[in-house]
């Protein structure tokens, strides 16, 4: 007879192999669903009831745990009860199905100003095309540029900078997922839930990445014995393999603190300027939620809110009575004097 644990191996190895979850999001999910299964001993799992699912969140959050935690927690939950179902091992229904997590507030994404943006991407650019025989500080700077250039261009994920490939490439029992199209100036990119996407690439990344490719052959001392999913890749660690999100995280840093930048710049920051700035400029949240990979509208509608506060602190800035209002210790004959003139 199989025990709860048993299930939770078997849900583990589906979400792995037939959902083709990451192992770092498997893992995530059967620790969530392995403390219910601690809160709620020597119950057996399939005799749980909603309100012991209620319960048992009610105990979580008088813990300290934050809402958004406990919605996460929630989802696991309902996940492997469905799987449960699905796989003949749970009668049924769903103890989790009419449970709601608290509620919270969804914080906005931090985007960096256009200025700001600009001035990471253009102070401590490499000037012009690489030399020969460039020295290793410049192959790594053509690299960084064409790293940060093409994050913003294309509102990318870091895994998904990461996985790229420098062209289409076919070897063996490998095959690309996401790769770099020069000549047609896109990436073709699959994001979470292995949907794909097509991206363009703007001009400032093209070149960048041109520069790149031109010295990227000489991280590559060898390519004999590497595997070929290292080989393909389009961004390389020193040592010729695939480049770690780490070093990506860490170099961007580096150049946000070069450039003068007051606060830390990390990749997914990229992300959020590159929407806010794109859905500033065309209004168009449709076009975005493409472009960004967001399955449901509602992960992109939270960028209008940016755009509204920008339009809130313009209007701040720039309306005579707004400014007469901001100022409570201004006379009627003041306001009256800070009206335009006809």
């Amino acid at each position: 007879m199989n025990t709860a644990q048993d299930w939770l191996t078997q849900w583990e190895t589906n979400l792995l192999e037939q959902r083709r979850l990451s192992p770092h999001t498997a893992a995530a999910y059967r620790r969530d669903v392995q403390k219910l299964l601690e809160m709620t001993a020597p119950n057996e799992l399939i005799e749980l009831q909603t309100q012991q699912i209620r319960q048992t969140l009610a105990a979580l959050h008088q813990q300290g745990e934050q809402p958004r935690s406990l919605s996460r927690r929630l989802s696991a939950w309902r996940r492997f009860f469905e799987w449960l179902e699905a796989s003949g091992h749970h009668p049924g229904p769903n103890p989790c199905l009419n449970v709601r997590a608290p509620k919270s507030p969804q914080p906005l994404p931090r985007a960096l100003s256009v200025e700001q943006t600009q001035q990471l991407l253009d102070q401590g650019a490499p000037q012009g095309p690489p030399t020969e025989q460039p020295d290793p500080d410049s192959i790594i700077a053509y690299r960084d540029q064409a790293l940060f250039e093409l994050f913003y261009s294309c509102g990318l994920r870091l895994s998904e900078l990461v996985s790229l490939d420098h062209r289409y490439t076919q070897e063996g029992s490998y095959q690309s997922s996401s790769w770099l199209d020069l000549e047609n100036h896109n990436l073709r990119v699959e994001g979470k839930g292995q949907k794909t996407r097509i991206v363009p690439i703007g001009r400032h990344a093209l070149q960048a990445l041109t520069h790149w490719l031109q010295v990227r052959p000489l991280l590559l001392p060898s390519t004999e014995g590497l595997p070929i999913d290292q080989a393909a890749a389009l961004f390389l660690g020193q040592r010729g393999r695939r480049i770690h999100p780490r070093v990506i995280q860490q170099q961007l840093a580096r150049r946000a603190q070069a450039v003068g930048l007051a606060e830390h710049v990390h990749p997914h920051r990229l992300r959020h300027s590159f929407a806010s700035h794109i859905l500033q400029s065309s209004q168009d949240l449709r076009a975005v939620q493409e472009l960004l990979g967001h399955e449901n509208i509602r992960s992109t509608q939270i960028y209008t809110r940016l755009d509204f506060q920008h339009l809130a602190k313009v209007y701040d800035q720039s309306h005579p009575r707004a400014r007469a209002r901001k100022n409570t210790n201004r006379t009627p004959e003041d306001a009256d004097n800070n009206e335009p003139k006809k």
